[in-house]
């Protein structure tokens, strides 16, 4: 008995012995031996974990008296670590590479932070959400985290159903810069055209990077001409691509959408998988190589089983796409503060998309060959590769960086289900090549820069210049596509008229520039930025641009901004030199055929009209804000923008062969309609951003909430026409064009997302509102049954105010494996209804707000090898 009692007694001593947890403390330096705050400690296989104060130290108990910790910090090397029951454990972390792109977009002070800057910069951690969100792509990943970005996914819009029309406070698609690690990007050659958001633009083809190849996007909200040349006019995007130094990671992602309205009654369908590696690894010391692997297929939707009466397209909904692409990210040390550096990325996608649907007694159709009629598919093919590959050094104080960036970007057409009938019964039904464009860019930079602590409280001065040269071809297709054998009978591809000798053009532009930018702090409240810029086009003459901003600390907590600048956007060479023709049948034999035409700068339909030459696009910027951060847990923004935008280019409306001034000219060229490109506008777009997070603790976990929201308007102040033309505004701009302008963006937008971390769990909530929207339909202008003309209300949809609701459960099962399952619209939205006969997508929605597919359900794989 006294020994059982004794094995009982002992067991109550050592049973909490056992339990209680072993202390470890530390302190975590940098290589120059200074405690580095905010650094991640990690028991492995635990929920144990601890941060470093602002000092680098460290306290923490774990379980096991072998544990493993693991360390890590923004912008170091990870370490592993046994402490085999050691209580001290004191780390010196490596960084992970010294030419690191440090700072952040607004600035050329490689030592800035978000506290140092005049303008509002957001930055999106995409390395830390992609694996949460039900988004695959970038463009829209970016649409459903950020209130400023838009990019709605156009249906059936000749190209842009495959390259998203994205764009900065509902701006211009070309109005926005887009750098990769603070380097240009090269445009797409594809311009926006008929059934498109931003038409006449040409636009950034985001889809051509892989998300898995990002590390963070920093978005400069602000007009940045000054600082980073033409383009830069709503604002610039940094993609900040990864460098990784950890092996081997996988991602496999898939999902698949609730299929409302589909006419085969189908209860899913738009499968969507993406399956991602990257991998990283030291190079020397400092260096390092990064590289990523992705293909993402997306499978078409049908949404047209909406009103009989109505319909249009037998097929409406998103195209079928395959995109495969590559990047890779690499620092190599050469000696001592001198490296070499490179990245790039190289994408091939194709995508199908079915056109409006020719009924069997279509005047296009031979009935024999299509007793049914038939839905042509267009085909589309984007090949697109960029590199860069630069030297930076430290010589007497200054850091210097040489480098060159080479972009490419082809966009040909197919079509596959179609037919010439100018042609004749023998024509060809299966492929069509149609041609299309295609542009490169070369951009050499030097850029220069030192810091004198000893003028003021710390003045950076950078200097530098760039040289630039640009192409643009558009690309002839087979006969078959673009010819008219017979005047009588419609030519070309049903579906897409191919392009032809009479589009095709090679065409350069060289553009040099230098610049100038001053950072200086008068002490720790107040500092002030400014910078100039010259640039010199070949082809458009010279402009002076120029940007200034100050910043006041009125407290450790509270701050203002405010920046004003002047810049200017260069015409691209797809809206100088486009054209685009069709052929209209001839009424009669003998009678000579008419064309409807975009026609080009300087030819002779132009000069015969007297259209002038494009010009620069010249911005006025304004911006002022109001910073509060209490401490690292709690931020909010608000920040007030203006942009005033002279000269805006446009795609005109037509001008027909009856016009007064000039239809008689349309005649002798056998001209029925024309449209050109043009500076005519001048527009004003102002409004707020509204930027919060805070971190809290919320039971055993961490709740971190973030909202981003924008309000937006704009205005068309005036509309210029040429003397020519005196008068015809409408004709230049209509009610309807003007409409789909001011509604490239909604005048509000919220992004509220809740992140609740407990452990190994994590769960994402997020609520998208997207304010009502405007727009014309095809009844404007149009007379009834009756003879009546539409009213109003008639030839005006309105999209109603509209919440999208997404949720993701993410479970780290272990170090290396990571689960998460959720879904996009689960409320299932869809914007308000109109008519397929009405819309400028031929379905039953424009292409607006969250888009017109309903619910999305995914689920992701991440595996750490």
């Amino acid at each position: 008995m006294s020994k059982l009692f004794f094995s009982f007694f002992m067991v109550l001593i050592v049973s909490p012995a056992i339990a209680q947890k072993y202390k470890v403390a530390g302190i975590i330096k940098n290589e120059e031996g200074k405690g580095i705050g905010g650094v991640l400690v990690q028991e492995s296989g635990t929920n144990a974990n601890a941060t470093t104060n602002q000092y680098g130290i460290y306290e923490m108990r774990v379980h096991y008296g072998n544990a493993t910790l693991i360390v890590t910090a923004e912008g170091f090397y990870k370490v592993k670590r046994d402490i085999k029951g050691i209580g001290t454990q004191n780390f010196v972390l490596n960084a992970i590479s010294k030419s690191r792109q440090k700072g952040i977009v607004g600035s050329r002070n490689l030592n800035s932070t978000e506290a140092d800057l005049v303008s509002p910069v957001e930055i999106i951690d995409v390395k830390k959400i992609a694996g949460l969100n039900g988004q695959f792509d970038l463009p829209q990943l970016l649409q459903y985290v950020s209130g400023s970005f838009n990019s709605n996914r156009q249906l059936g819009a000749d190209g842009t159903d495959l390259i998203d029309a994205s764009s900065i406070h509902g701006m211009g698609p070309d109005q926005m810069l887009v750098l990769v690690n603070g380097k240009r990007r090269h445009q797409s050659s594809l311009i926006n055209l008929s059934g498109t958001r931003g038409r006449g633009n040409t636009s950034f083809d985001f889809s051509t990077i892989p998300v898995a190849s990002i590390d963070r996007i920093e978005i400069l909200r602000d007009g940045a001409v000054a600082q980073y040349g033409s383009d830069a006019v709503s604002g610039v995007i940094n993609i900040v691509l990864k460098e990784n130094t950890d092996g081997f990671t996988a991602n496999a992602n898939g999902g698949i959408r609730m299929a409302k309205f589909n006419r085969d009654s189908s209860s899913w369908d738009g499968l969507n998988y993406n399956g991602n590696i990257n991998y990283g690894t030291k190079i020397a010391k400092a260096g390092f190589l990064n590289v990523t692997a992705d293909y993402n297929f997306l499978d078409h939707t049908n949404r047209a089983d909406t009103q009989d009466d109505s319909l249009v397209r037998k097929q409406f909904g998103d195209p079928r796409i395959y995109n495969g692409s590559l990047s890779y990210n690499t620092v190599i040390p050469v000696y001592r503060k001198t490296e070499i550096y490179s990245f790039g990325t190289a994408s091939y996608r194709q995508g199908e998309t079915y056109g409006w649907t020719r009924g069997a007694k279509d005047s296009t159709n031979f009935i024999k060959l299509y007793p049914n009629g038939f839905d042509p598919l267009v085909s589309r093919v984007v090949d697109d590769r960029s590199i860069t590959l630069g030297v930076r050094t430290v010589w007497n104080r200054f850091n210097v960086d040489l480098s060159h960036t080479y972009g490419f970007n082809k966009f040909s057409y197919k079509v596959k289900n179609s037919l010439n009938k100018s042609f004749g019964m023998d024509t060809t039904r299966s492929v069509f090549e149609a041609g299309g464009f295609q542009t490169s860019q070369n951009v050499s930079n030097l850029d220069i820069s030192t810091f004198y602590d000893d003028i003021l409280n710390g003045v950076h001065l950078a200097f530098g210049a760039e040289y630039r040269s640009d192409r643009y071809k558009i690309n002839v297709g087979n006969p078959l596509s673009w010819r008219t054998y017979n005047p009588l009978k419609f030519g070309g591809a049903q579906g897409f008229k191919g392009y032809g000798d009479t589009e095709a053009i090679d065409q350069k532009r060289y553009n040099a520039a230098g610049y100038v930018d001053i950072e200086a702090k008068f002490d720790e409240s107040f500092s002030v930025n400014a910078a100039g810029r010259f640039d010199y086009y070949n082809d458009l003459g010279s402009a002076v641009s120029g940007k200034a901003g100050v910043r006041y600390k009125i407290t450790d907590a509270l701050s203002v901004r405010g920046a004003y600048g002047l810049g200017f956007r260069a015409p691209s060479l797809a809206q100088q030199h486009y054209s685009y023709d069709i052929l209209i049948p001839s009424l009669a034999n003998l009678e000579w055929p008419q064309s409807n035409v975009i026609t080009r700068s300087g030819s002779e339909v132009s000069k015969a009209i007297a259209a002038p030459d494009l010009k620069m696009e010249i911005s006025h910027n304004g911006s002022a804000g109001i910073i509060f951060a209490s401490d690292k847990n709690f931020s909010v923004a608000l920040d007030g923008y203006y942009v005033r935008v002279q000269n805006r280019i446009i795609l005109t409306g037509a001008v027909d062969a009856n016009d007064r001034q000039i239809g008689a000219v349309l005649k002798r060229l056998n001209v029925a309609q024309v449209r050109f490109f043009t500076n005519s506008l001048t527009t004003s777009t102002a409004g707020a951003d509204l930027t919060l997070k805070y971190i809290s603790e919320l039971g055993t976990g961490k709740l971190t909430t973030i909202l981003s929201a924008n309000y937006n308007t704009m205005s068309i102040d005036t509309i210029k026409t040429h003397e020519r033309l005196d008068g015809k505004q409408a004709n230049y701009l209509d009610r309807r064009e003007r409409y789909f302008i001011l509604a490239s963006a909604p005048p509000m937008k919220i992004n509220l997302t809740l992140d609740y971390n407990v452990g190994s769990l994590t769960l994402m909530v997020r609520g998208t509102y997207f304010d009502k929207i405007q727009l014309i339909n095809r009844n404007f202008g149009a007379r009834d049954r009756s003879g009546k003309p539409f009213t109003e209300n008639d030839f005006i949809d309105t999209y109603k105010s509209m919440i999208q609701a997404d949720a993701t459960l993410g479970l780290k099962v272990n170090e290396k494996l990571s689960l998460a399952v959720g879904g996009s619209n689960l409320l299932n939205a869809y914007p308000t209804m109109s008519r397929a006969n009405r819309t400028e997508s031929g379905g039953a929605w424009d292409s607006v707000q969250a888009g017109n597919n309903g619910s999305f359900f995914f689920t992701k794989i991440y595996y750490h090898f």
